[in-house]
């Protein structure tokens, strides 16, 4: 009988190597997986000593802690893949909450059956993000389902951070008159997700937003000091961020339509089948509350670094209608953004 080694060296010099049970199994597959894959991306000496837990140092201060999980479908799709989404959606729940990105946890699991040239290509998007943000991961774990039961991989990742001052104040913070903004266009990585998935073809590129927001976040939070709120618009939308700032307060969100940038391709694509980009995913794009003395800045801060260089100020806080979150329409009318009662986009990140 051969030995697993070998098994392993016969099954990657297939023309289309794939992933198998026993690659979880803990036994020398497993090893060589987490040896020949995992490592070869995300190789730091923290990880490499692969212990049971992470030994880090601890920063003096606050930490910030974030956790979330992947399960997009597809796995590809224009602007990024599984493995970018999960870094970036990590790092930009760590930089939103005021914190600087230190280390990342990752746990990969993997269908029976799943093309290890495909598990590569995710990994390597995730080593890029993280390289460029100067994030380690320094733990995970690897497990394998049986065909048909993660629709080829979904990804676990834990982040923390270090709080740096300033940071959020908080929605107890926020006063009539404050300022609403946005990064940049809305509903990209929605739309896109859904058109790959779909298969809709039209003029026009239409690219998921998916990218890090440590820079652009700290660079608001230094041009206006007294931010109140930021949030990046995942799941729900610009919509559903806006209802959970605002639900039981004193106050709620006024916005201008005119003022909310949507791409072109987006606004096409949402109009065909009847979608509101309030409503879309983002996963390169914030919304921020700040003082209104100090919104300039911040949108000129935003506006000097190439990623948001399409930010705008797109309303105001208001407390003649507290609870609700209100658009001024093109038209010259007003309606009340509903708050998503499920998810329109579902496996949408």
């Amino acid at each position: 009988m051969r030995g697993a080694l070998q098994i392993w060296r016969s099954l990657m010099t297939r023309a289309e190597p794939a992933i198998l049970l026993a690659h979880g199994g803990g036994g020398r597959l497993a090893r060589d997986l987490l040896r020949g894959v995992v490592l070869k991306h995300f190789s730091n000496t923290t990880l490499d000593a692969l212990g049971d837990a992470a030994l880090l140092q601890a920063p003096t201060g606050r930490l910030a802690f974030t956790t979330d999980s992947f399960v997009v479908n597809p796995l590809f799709f224009p602007g990024g893949d599984i493995g970018k989404l999960a870094a970036c959606g990590t790092i930009n729940d760590l930089a939103v909450s005021g914190a600087r990105p230190l280390a990342l946890s990752c746990a990969l699991i993997i269908e029976e059956g799943f093309p290890a040239h495909d598990l590569e290509v995710i990994l390597e998007s995730m080593k890029t993000v993280l390289e460029s943000e100067g994030v380690a991961v320094v733990t995970g774990d690897t497990k394998v389902v049986e065909r048909g039961a993660a629709h080829g991989l979904f990804i676990n990742t834990a982040g923390i951070g270090a709080v740096q001052d300033p940071a959020p104040a908080g929605a107890h913070a926020v006063r009539p008159g404050d300022a609403v903004l946005v990064s940049g266009p809305i509903g990209d990585h929605g739309m896109a997700v859904l058109a790959c998935r779909e298969g809709l073809e039209f003029q026009g590129e239409l690219r998921s937003d998916c990218a890090p927001l440590y820079a652009p976040a700290r660079a608001l939070l230094m041009a206006a000091p007294e931010t109140r709120l930021i949030r990046d618009a995942t799941r729900g939308g610009l919509a559903a961020i806006l209802h959970e700032w605002c639900e039981d307060r004193d106050w709620g969100v006024e916005l201008d339509e005119a003022a909310i940038p949507v791409r072109p391709e987006t606004a096409a694509l949402c109009g065909i089948l009847g979608l509101d980009p309030l409503h879309a995913a983002n996963e390169g794009t914030f919304a921020a509350v700040v003082p209104a003395d100090q919104a300039q800045a911040a949108l000129q801060a935003l506006h000097s670094l190439p990623a948001t260089h399409g930010a705008a100020i797109i309303g105001r806080i208001r407390a003649d209608f507290p609870g609700r979150v209100v658009l001024d329409t093109r038209i010259r009318g007003r309606r009340i953004v509903d708050r998503p009662a499920g998810d329109p986009f579902p496996r949408i990140c």
